[in-house]
C-alpha cells in the first residue's frame, strides 16, 4: 500500500446510472479487459464490481453498479441497494446518462440521491455518436441547470470517443492516497464469480426476454489439471420456472450446447487455459423472491 511519491493519487469512483446506459461497457473499455458482462438487456449487472485502473501517478478504483430503478421483489431491491450504497463514502461519482435520452424522472431521482451523499459528481454523457451536436448541447445545458457537476464530459463507451482521456481527468479530482492494490490486479473478484457471470451473459444473449430475469449461475466445481493445460468447470444454471428450463436446454440440447460453447471461448480468454465446461440446469421456483435462496446465491 506504499506510494511511490507524495503526489500519488487514489480513490474510489462509483459509476452509477439508470439500467442499460453502458456502465459495464465503459468500465471494460477503460480497463482494456472484460471483467463485467454486457448485454442489450437492462439490469444485466446485479452485483457491485470493482475494477482497478493503474496509472503512473495514481490508482483509480472503479465501482460498477446495477442500474438504479424502482425495484420490486427481493432481487431487484438487492440490486438497487448495491447501487445506492456505492454512492456513499466514495471519492467521486460518475453519473452516466445517454445522449439520446432526455432528462427525466429517473435521472431526477438519481440526482436527488447523489446530492445527499456529498461526494463530487462528474456527468458522463454516453453514446454521443447517436445524436447531432445541437441536441447534445441542449442536453448538457439541461443537466447543468439541474446540478453543480465538477465536469460534464461527452463520451462514447462503445466506440471509445473521449474514454482515453477520462482516467487522467478523474485522477486530477482524486485526493492524494496510497496504492490500495498491487499493480498487476484489475479486480478483486474471484475467478469463479467472473466465470459464472460469463455463463449468465450467454444465457442473456441467447434466450428469449422472459428467461434472463429468473436466471442465476453458480460454479460448483473448478479443477485445474496442469499436466493437460486444462481447467474442468462444472456450473449450475438456476431458473425459477420449468418452462425456462425447457428453453435453456433447447431442442435436443441445442441451446445449452450453444450457451456453453460461447461461454467457454470467453472463459478460456480470461483464464489463459483450455477449458472443459459442463453445464446443468436446475429449477428453483421463485428464487428471486426467496431470502434463503438469494443468500445462497450470493445476493445478500
Amino acid at each position: 500500500m506504499n506510494t511511490t511519491d507524495s503526489n500519488f493519487r487514489s480513490g474510489f469512483v462509483s459509476i452509477i446510472g439508470r439500467p442499460n446506459v453502458g456502465k459495464s461497457t465503459l468500465l471494460n473499455k477503460i480497463l482494456g479487459q472484460k471483467i463485467a458482462i454486457t448485454t442489450s438487456k437492462p439490469q444485466t449487472t446485479r452485483n457491485r464490481i470493482l475494477g482497478i485502473h493503474n496509472l503512473e501517478k495514481g490508482q483509480i478504483l472503479f465501482l460498477d453498479t446495477p442500474g438504479i430503478h424502482r425495484g420490486k421483489g427481493r432481487l431487484n431491491r438487492f440490486m438497487v441497494d448495491q447501487a445506492i450504497s456505492a454512492c456513499s463514502d466514495v471519492d467521486l461519482i460518475l453519473f452516466l446518462v445517454e445522449a439520446n435520452d432526455p432528462l427525466g424522472g429517473g435521472d431526477d431521482f438519481i440526482l436527488d440521491l447523489i446530492s445527499k451523499g456529498g461526494s463530487p459528481v462528474v456527468l458522463l454523457i454516453n453514446k454521443i455518436d447517436l445524436v447531432p451536436r445541437p441536441a447534445l448541447l441542449a442536453l448538457i445545458d439541461a443537466y447543468a441547470k439541474k446540478f453543480s457537476f465538477r465536469a460534464i464530459i461527452p463520451i462514447s463507451g462503445l466506440k471509445g470517443d473521449g474514454v482515453d482521456t477520462l482516467p487522467g481527468i478523474i485522477l486530477d479530482l482524486l485526493p492524494e492516497g496510497p496504492r490500495y492494490y498491487p499493480e498487476d490486479m484489475i479486480t478483486d473478484l474471484p475467478e469463479r464469480f467472473i466465470v459464472g457471470e460469463m455463463i449468465r451473459e450467454q444465457v442473456l444473449k441467447q434466450t428469449r426476454d422472459e428467461v434472463p430475469y429468473g436466471v442465476a449461475v453458480t460454479v460448483e466445481s473448478f479443477e485445474e489439471k496442469p499436466e493437460k493445460n486444462l481447467i474442468v468447470i462444472g456450473a449450475v444454471i438456476r431458473v425459477d420456472r420449468d418452462s425456462h428450463k425447457s428453453i435453456l436446454l433447447g431442442k435436443g440440447g441445442a441451446m445449452i450446447r450453444s450457451i456453453g460453447k460461447a461461454a467457454r471461448i470467453d472463459i478460456e480468454r480470461l483464464l489463459g487455459h483450455r477449458v472443459f465446461l459442463e453445464l446443468f440446469v436446475k429449477v428453483e421456483k421463485n428464487w428471486t423472491d426467496s431470502e434463503r435462496l438469494l443468500k445462497e446465491l450470493g445476493y445478500q
